[in-house]
């Protein structure tokens, strides 16, 4: 039985990730609350429009989404009664920055204090070295964010956001002067803080002549194909419901291992989660309820660092394996990411060969190429569940996907499953099948992934120290066990993956451990590749945990009736 969830009670962003829907722009606004009776206002003025998760009919998709959060700080300054604050997760209250430590932000050889005196956030933009800085008595901290999420102007005009967006910045930036004051924008974004807004757009390609948005980010990856899928998020219509490859592994009632959505309090509060109990929320339940928590950071890549380390790790094993350098590079890339550059799977298409054979059958290989004809049918494929469809089970040894590459390590799928084989034939590298493995262990630290790619519109325009990488907003019901499990465990840490303290090959700090092992088929008579160059190629420039709350949890904001009596 399907879920039926209240989606106009829900905010957008929530079961909708913008960029899938043609909104390739975006901007983040964060504000300060001085007045809570003014912060009030202000919310509700906002509140007004928000974005909701109602399904969209003909016409009525809106050319600006709009949507809103808090710090807890946001919510102290909104005068929250102080049980319903004392009842919000310790990691929320906390903040990110108070959490580096365990999410690899900051030097773990340091000690809190030396930490502070090293002033270890110095990289971070402006806003967020302020933001919850000790002995600042709060003066720069950070209350509201805001997002604006907007379409292209038109087809004639893909590369300019639709006006609307500029007259909702308008709008909002006005708002804190239209209500009297009280609440303040904070103008420091940016790397030299100069900004009144983070923007952030897709990567900008030219396809045939025309400039056209892709899903990919600076690194040249094809990016934000997976993504969790939760009962209820496609409303009550099974079949609009894309769940191969992105729900979870569980044995059906006819005893076959199939696809099935997540529990909806996984990522939605007040709904049962993948333990069968509620998530827990604060007083009053109906204030949290359909709300959640999100992780906003700013990911800053470092192009030329990672152009440099990939080209002079290709050359080796191009030399090693016998191969052209094309080959080499891409294949490089791949068994990094766990995808091909263009989003196919390498658990489905392991080598080089037999992915250049692929993208010619699919239409986007060959003399289809780098047109547009090509770029529209590589672009149904990565839309489609079939590049989201496929296990870990059959490639415990990693011959076709390394066991410690990015996709591995984000959703580990059934890979983690106690009953798959461990023995592995060392001549041929086959190994027992296990095809009732289900992904038990690894759907409760799933996450939602918002956001866009930051910075220069075009692909490869920049270098280490300008301005590019991508803002992320992870959404989940619990920050601890899902996304700090992740980052803490999964991408700084391997040992899940029999890989000690080797980091993520993208995502990992390789201050020290800069390896990246690469398993190679025994029947091919190669030798296994290690990785050996890496540099850090992205590192947090900034954040902080939001509350998202629900159009009812908004009104009781704006309202001042949380009453957790």
């Amino acid at each position: 039985m399907t879920l039926d969830l209240n989606l106009a009670d829900i905010q957008g962003n929530v079961p909708r990730a913008y960029g899938r829907y043609s909104f390739p722009f975006a901007r983040y606004f964060f504000f300060q609350i001085q007045s809570p009776a003014q912060g009030r206002k202000f919310v509700e003025e906002v509140r007004r429009r928000v974005t909701t998760a109602t399904p969209w009919t003909a016409g009525s998709k809106p050319k600006c989404t709009t949507n809103i959060a808090f710090t807890f700080m946001g919510l102290w300054m909104l005068e929250l009664p102080v049980r319903t604050l004392q009842g919000m997760p310790e990691d929320f209250a906390e903040g990110m920055k108070a959490r580096a430590f365990i999410l690899g932000d900051r030097d773990q050889t340091l000690t809190e204090e030396e930490a502070q005196d090293a002033h270890w956030c110095r990289h971070w933009d402006p806003i967020w070295q302020e933001n919850r800085r000790p002995g600042a008595a709060g003066k720069g901290d950070v209350h509201i964010w805001i997002s604006l999420n907007a379409q292209a102007a038109g087809p004639a005009d893909l590369l300019t956001p639709h006006p609307e967006l500029e007259r909702r910045t308008d709008w909002l930036i006005g708002l804190p002067e239209a209500i009297g004051g009280g609440v303040t924008l904070i103008a420091k974004n940016g790397k030299d803080g100069d900004q009144p807004y983070q923007s952030a757009s897709a990567v900008f390609q030219n396809v045939g002549g025309m400039m056209l948005p892709t899903p990919k980010e600076h690194f040249g990856f094809t990016d934000g194909i997976g993504n969790p899928v939760f009962e209820g998020q496609y409303g009550s219509d099974p079949d609009a419901m894309p769940v191969t490859g992105n729900g979870k592994l569980v044995k059906g009632a006819d005893g076959k291992i199939g696809w099935q959505p997540l529990a909806t309090g996984e990522f939605l509060l007040g709904h049962p989660d993948e333990s069968q109990e509620l998530p827990p929320t604060s007083t009053p339940p109906e204030f949290m309820h359909n709300g959640t928590f999100m992780a906003y950071r700013k990911l800053h890549e470092n192009v030329t660092s990672f152009a440099e380390v990939v080209e002079g790790e290709a050359a080796r094993f191009a030399g090693i394996m016998d191969i052209p350098m094309d080959e080499a590079r891409e294949t490089i890339l791949a068994k990094m990411c766990g995808r091909w550059s263009d989003g196919v799977p390498l658990s489905k298409v392991p080598t080089y060969k037999e992915w250049r054979a692929f993208q010619e059958a699919r239409g986007w290989g060959g003399d289809k190429a780098g047109t547009l004809e090509g770029f529209r049918a590589n672009l149904n494929y990565i839309g489609s569940q079939e590049a989201a469809d496929f296990r870990y089970a059959d490639d415990m040894a990693g011959l076709k996907c390394p066991v410690g590459a990015h996709l591995r390590r984000v959703n580990t799928r059934d890979m983690l499953d106690p009953m798959n084989a461990a023995g592995v034939d060392p001549d041929t590298g086959a190994q027992p099948e296990n095809p009732n493995a289900t992904s038990a262990l690894n759907n409760r630290r799933r996450i939602l992934r918002r956001g866009l790619p930051y910075g220069g519109p075009e692909l490869g325009s920049g270098n280490d120290e300008t301005e590019q990488g991508v803002i992320m907003m992870i959404i989940t019901a619990n920050l601890f066990r899902q996304f700090e499990f992740v980052q803490q465990q999964w991408i700084q840490y391997g040992l899940d993956f029999n890989e000690g303290n080797n980091t993520c090959p993208l995502l990992g700090n390789h201050e020290v451990h800069k390896r990246h092992p690469i398993a190679s088929d025994p029947a091919s008579g190669k030798p296994p590749y290690v990785m050996s160059t890496l540099k850090t190629f992205v590192e947090c420039r900034g954040g902080d945990y939001f509350f998202v709350p629900s159009m009812t949890g908004l009104r009781m904001i704006a309202m001042g009736i949380v009453d957790p009596t």
